[in-house]
């Protein structure tokens, strides 16, 4: 083989060790103890109307586009229409291993600045929404025990769109965990047993998310640097008007083509984040 041909080749493989070994050192970074599980996702549209109800479904479209190019598999667990449009709220599970590792990036408050299509004037409007990010605990998980005793149960019929979409049997559910007073609900699975499946998930994460803030906040007054967690400032601002960029506020990485971020490219963004965790 002549030096130009082994160059080549020697080039070819190095390239590919490379591409390994940055794969290993940033599937290193994921290596918290929720890291390789699934995750709960859920949306809510913030103050703004129907543009931030608008926002909200925005997001869950971006989070719903990026999973299918992730290769994670998706539910809708549960959504509350917006009065015009966009949506109130909603709830997904997003699983797949990893899911929670790339997802944490994404806590915290969401904000769109753009021209605003249900404005008549067509004014530059701001909208916020909250991204809530729980790793899918197990049921049986010790950490997170569920004594039924201490759930209400009750069952009602989904919120259809009309016509053969309306359930004619109250097969939603609303879980009340009295001595949390968490409320959950699941409507988008057509069998009873599957919603209340599904809102235990969701409530035993809403559980270990509140048992893992209080653990922090404990640990945060002893050192002296507790701050409570509000809505408070964005994480990241997406602008499509009076120029197109999407800017994570706690890494400073930016991307210049903010559809392409909307349409599901999240993966800079999310490798920015967890690289300077």
């Amino acid at each position: 083989m002549d030096d130009d041909a082994m160059r080549a080749e020697l080039e070819v493989e190095t390239a590919a060790i490379e591409t390994e070994l940055e794969k290993r050192s940033f599937t290193a970074m994921l290596s918290g103890k929720y890291d390789a599980d699934s995750a709960i996702l859920a949306i809510h549209a913030g103050a703004g109307g129907t543009d931030s109800q608008d926002w909200a479904q925005m997001l869950q479209r971006m989070y719903l586009r990026w999973a299918e190019m992730r290769g994670f598999e998706t539910e809708i667990l549960d959504t509350t229409e917006g009065e015009e449009a966009g949506i109130k709220s909603a709830t997904m599970a997003i699983n797949g291993r990893y899911a929670y590792g790339y997802l944490r990036s994404e806590k915290g408050v969401h904000r769109l600045v753009r021209l605003s299509p249900f404005d008549s004037a067509h004014r530059r409007h701001t909208s916020f929404a909250l991204i809530e990010i729980l790793p899918q605990v197990a049921l049986d998980n010790p950490e997170v025990p569920i004594d039924m005793a201490d759930v209400k149960i009750d069952v009602y019929r989904s919120s259809g769109a009309g016509g053969q979409n309306v359930q004619k049997n109250a097969t939603a559910i609303r879980l009340t965990h009295l001595p949390s007073g968490l409320v959950v609900t699941c409507q988008n699975e057509r069998s009873q047993s599957q919603n209340r499946e599904s809102a235990l998930r969701v409530l035993a994460a809403r559980l270990f998310e509140i048992q893992q803030a209080k653990q922090e906040q404990e640990i945060a007054v002893l050192k002296g640097d507790y701050t409570k967690a509000e809505w408070g400032s964005q994480i990241r601002s997406y602008v499509l008007h009076p120029y197109q960029m999407v800017k994570d506020h706690r890494t400073e990485y930016e991307v210049g083509n903010a559809q392409s971020v909307l349409d599901g490219g999240l993966d800079g963004l999310m490798e920015a984040f967890l690289r300077q965790g």
